[in-house]
């Protein structure tokens, strides 16, 4: 086997029957990069979402919205009422910049006219598009779905400022705002249907609410129809709206830990003082700051949901269990949370050594420093997706 071998499209089964022959040849470091390899093709695989619409549709705060910055951040898509975007451009996630929301100018203008929109956007390279209006979509939108389907790509309505449009609907006596919701959405889809798009799904979304409405539905069809190597790319990028996106990034972020810890346990480990495994603490360091940023526990994040709920920053810290939430993640504060937590770790590391063992082939020596590892790992994610949960519930309470 090669060591340059890419993983990209590799199954995990594939993957782990590779690292267990590697092993069975005593050939670590090669397992160690197979892992490697794996990883960084796979958090690295880029996903590139179109949204377009006319100008004043909402498409620049959805994009905002969509990558958990809102408008006066440095880092937006600016917005306003006049087209702001001339040409395509790229904003990447903040956290994952692999993952782009691309502003497109809207179909139909004289910069870019229908017939040659296609051409001058650069379909071939969006994953999927976005289509989105503030009232009814328009024949040239209609076309553009009609052209994206011919190209076998996914596309997506989405009605946005629903917010908006409830708050103008008379408030007659029996209002009922799923009943106005349903006239919204059937509106919008007859709209494209006399157009000529079958079977069009429209989504009702509010760029500053995402939690409400159909913003949630959005995501699942998204999630659904991706190709499955870029399924998890996808739901590490989305915001944190509700406790079932938290448990999906949990479980992405719990598929990869094996990985990790066959790293930290073989490349560059070295003994611990006072620990009796040998951990490469670098590598726990990286995961450690990752899940902070994909559970959005970071710094940053904690005093913007401070901030934006008023709520004292030491307030939402108490809600918070794991010692490295809002902190920078360094070794000695790894190290400080595995001296504290390794006599418990190894005991249970000790009873399921013999699952791992046989499993990916590891020698006795090295599988305790495996499975604590693994154990550390597994227990803090555990941990801050309840202190995420405990943070989204307090944020919705407030709105």
């Amino acid at each position: 086997m090669n060591n340059s071998y890419s993983y990209r499209n590799a199954k995990e089964s594939e993957v782990v029957e590779d690292i267990k022959k590697a092993i069975e040849n005593n050939n670590f470091s090669l397992a160690a990069s197979i892992s490697q390899k794996y990883l960084e093709d796979t958090n690295n695989i880029q996903l590139n979402i179109a949204v377009t619409g006319q100008s004043g549709v909402g498409k620049s705060t959805f994009i905002n919205a969509f990558r958990g910055i809102d408008n006066t951040d440095e880092r937006a898509a600016p917005t306003g009422e006049v087209e702001t975007t001339m040409k395509p451009k790229a904003y990447p996630h903040p956290t994952y910049p692999n993952v782009a929301l691309w502003d497109l100018p809207g179909i139909g203008t004289p910069r870019y006219p229908a017939d040659q929109y296609m051409k001058l956007v650069g379909i071939e390279k969006f994953d999927f598009f976005i289509l989105v209006s503030d009232i009814r979509f328009n024949e040239n939108d209609a076309k553009l779905a009609k052209e994206i389907k011919k190209m076998g790509k996914k596309f997506y309505f989405v009605r946005s400022k629903i917010d908006n449009s409830l708050r103008a609907a008379p408030r007659r006596q029996g209002y009922d705002e799923e009943k106005t919701l349903q006239e919204i959405r059937e509106y919008c889809i007859q709209g494209l249907k006399e157009q000529g798009v079958a079977s069009p799904q429209v989504f009702l979304v509010s760029s500053f609410d995402l939690h409400l409405y159909e913003f949630r539905a959005l995501q699942d069809t998204m999630e659904r129809e991706l190709p499955s190597h870029k399924r998890d790319v996808l739901i590490l990028a989305l915001p944190n709206i509700c406790k079932s996106t938290i448990y999906k990034k949990k479980e992405v972020f719990r598929s990869q830990i094996w990985h990790y810890a066959l790293l930290s346990a073989t490349v560059e480990a070295v003994p611990i003082p006072a620990i009796s495994i040998v951990v490469d603490v670098g590598i726990l360091v990286k995961v450690l700051q990752d899940y902070l940023f994909g559970f959005c526990l970071d710094k940053r994040s904690l005093e913007k949901c401070s901030s934006s709920t008023n709520t004292p920053l030491d307030e939402l810290r108490a809600m918070l269990n794991c010692i490295c939430c809002g902190k920078d993640v360094t070794k000695e504060l790894v190290l400080l949370m595995l001296k504290s937590a390794t006599v418990l770790l190894i005991g249970l590391a000790a009873e399921e050594g013999s699952r791992w063992i046989p499993f990916i082939g590891i020698p006795i020596a090295a599988a305790l420093s495996f499975t604590t590892i693994y154990k550390f790992l597994r227990s803090n994610l555990n941990e801050l997706s309840v202190d995420a949960e405990n943070i989204l519930t307090k944020v919705l309470a407030i709105k």
